[in-house]
């Protein structure tokens, strides 16, 4: 994954410049952080970029939990797990 750039913009930039912004976000995978009064408040993404960021952020919450749930002792054989699965297709298919 490479390092996801940045550019800082005052939030008058997005009212009169929003289709450059735009521009910028999805042609240049750049993330540009508004800011108000200076400081930041809010920050533009492409949609694509935002879902792959969402995805990777989901992947991670569930490899922490199953991580902590190895850790906690609540697992179960994996030939108990497929036979639990076979079961519940072949309940589908009738």
């Amino acid at each position: 994954m490479h390092l996801l750039q940045e550019t800082i913009r005052p939030s008058a930039d997005l009212r009169n410049h929003y289709n450059e912004i735009s521009k910028q976000c999805r042609e240049e995978n750049e993330a540009v952080i508004i800011t108000v009064n200076g400081r930041g408040d809010t920050v533009s993404l492409s949609y694509e970029y935002y879902k792959r960021i969402k995805a990777r952020l989901e992947l991670l919450e569930l490899l922490a939990e199953s991580e902590e749930d190895v850790r906690n002792g609540r697992v179960a054989p994996i030939e108990d797990t497929f036979g639990d699965l076979r079961a519940i297709l072949k309940e589908g298919r009738n």
